[in-house]
């Protein structure tokens, strides 16, 4: 959300790259590696996620499709630079990869609720190949979201987006005819579905309504693009200068973590961008009642020419 919900993803929009990214605090962790947490149905610390990741990863190297499919949940997604993927999907892309080294930085867990934690952490120094060809070697913000199912903390959210600098957007077309967009008294009451939440959200955008975006932000909301990572202030600060009559959105999907947490994921596209679509997911939750964007991620597709590259992972 920034261009949350897309600001569309830096996708374009070089006025994200006006804002300062958010530094998470580094807190690298090699205890645990490779080991699997038991899972008492007690809240996580963010030592036992750090290490599920850390042994999803390891199963993606040595394409242990077995332990990759146990630290998943059913109705697990995947959002990465070609799409949106499901749990058979990210299972059946690991014979193509030939992972060979990777080292993570920055990691932090933020709790959703009480049954969802997310965490968020870097991605650098990616050795390996992709069909033959070499996996570019990031750095790469990676996101993971994991939930508690019958005592058992499992992954059902992942996604990737490689660190890089945005192009500007095409320029606007100018519009004859029309009178400026009145910003709204206030935005629509928010509810469970995050898909008519995300676009209300947009709707704001459209007519400029940026304390009303913020109203819908939890203070904790995080948002990561191409180009950094983005806190509440920083994220309202983007959208400022966005043109929302210049997107078009698709393929919208959503997905229950818990009666407190959803995800809803879509396609952003501007016709004459560089790239034109990027691929976008928010994080909704209650508090007190009131559902508010909590996190949000944009992933720009892998360029047409050549074969896209997919999930560098995983989950």
């Amino acid at each position: 959300m920034k261009r949350f919900l897309a600001l569309v993803s830096f996708l374009l929009f070089a006025a994200a790259c006006t804002n300062q990214p958010m530094d998470n605090k580094n807190m690298t962790s090699n205890a645990n590696t490779g080991k699997e947490m038991k899972s008492t149905g007690a809240a996580p610390s963010e030592a036992d996620i750090i290490a599920k990741e850390k042994a999803a990863w390891d199963a993606f190297k040595k394409k242990d499709t077995n332990a990759f499919e146990k630290l998943m949940t059913a109705d697990y997604v995947e959002v990465v630079d070609n799409g949106v993927m499901d749990k058979a999907t990210s299972i059946a892309g690991i014979k193509d990869f030939d992972l060979t080294d990777v080292s993570f930085s920055d990691w932090k867990m933020t709790p959703i609720d009480k049954d969802a934690v997310l965490l968020t952490y870097k991605a650098t120094g990616v050795k390996g190949k992709y069909k033959g060809a070499d996996i570019p070697p990031g750095p790469y913000y990676e996101a993971s979201a994991y939930v508690n199912r019958n005592g058992d903390w499992l992954a059902i959210y992942y996604q990737e987006t490689q660190s890089q600098k945005m192009p500007p957007p095409p320029p606007s077309e100018k519009k004859a005819t029309g009178s400026p967009a009145t910003a709204p008294a206030k935005p629509s009451d928010t509810g469970a579905d995050p898909i008519a939440n995300e676009k209300i959200v947009w709707d704001l955008f459209k007519a400029k309504n940026w304390d009303g975006f913020a109203s819908l932000l939890a203070p904790e909301f995080v948002e990561v693009e191409a180009d950094g990572v983005y806190d509440k202030a920083g994220s309202v600060k983007g959208v400022q200068g966005m043109d929302a009559s210049q997107f078009e959105l698709s393929d919208w999907k959503s997905l229950a973590f818990d009666d407190d947490a959803k995800l809803v994921t879509y396609t952003v596209t501007m016709k004459g961008a560089k790239p034109e679509k990027s691929y976008h997911s928010t994080i909704w939750v209650n508090r007190g009642g009131k559902w508010l964007g909590f996190f949000h991620n944009g992933t720009p597709a892998a360029a047409a020419a050549g074969p896209a590259k997919p999930e560098m992972k995983k989950m």
